[in-house]
């Protein structure tokens, strides 16, 4: 299978200059027609149950992939496959897990981003000498012979 470019070089050798100019108002077009999203969010949108609502419509009527639906509403796709398969964010209850989830984790990055970074607990790194010692020794293994 032949490449563009090389497609566009045989043109150029054979002389066919209409056919360049073809493929370069092809080319233009196509470039106007092009948008550019974020690679990633910085913040989501907030999940409502109009949302969820939106996401299963577009998965029911469309065939649209997760990862397309969550580009073109601004949500993560883990959040899309959540309302899919779990069928969460349906309800607008503000003591679910979800949204209690979503309001603890919009707390700490407003916390964050006044410059109150709350410090991280240091976890304690236990060598594997300590964690053999803290099992109980009196344990009996079974061998084969014994039964």
């Amino acid at each position: 299978m032949t490449t563009l470019k090389e497609f566009e070089d045989a043109l150029r050798e054979q002389g066919m200059h209409m056919a360049l100019a073809i493929l370069e108002r092809l080319r233009e077009r196509d470039r106007t027609k092009r948008t550019v999203a974020p690679a990633r969010r910085i913040a989501g949108r907030k999940m409502t149950p109009e949302l969820a609502r939106r996401i299963l419509e577009l998965h029911g009527t469309t065939e649209m992939t997760q990862q397309e639906i969550a580009f073109q509403l601004g949500v993560n796709q883990g959040r899309v496959n959540e309302v899919i398969k779990r069928g969460k964010w349906l309800h607008d209850d503000p003591a679910s897990p979800e949204a209690v989830a979503r309001d603890k984790a919009k707390a700490r990055m407003a916390s964050d981003n006044a410059g109150k970074r709350p410090e991280r607990r240091a976890m304690k790194s236990v060598s594997s000498s300590q964690k053999k010692s803290s099992r109980p020794s009196n344990q009996a293994q079974l061998l084969l012979g014994d039964l």
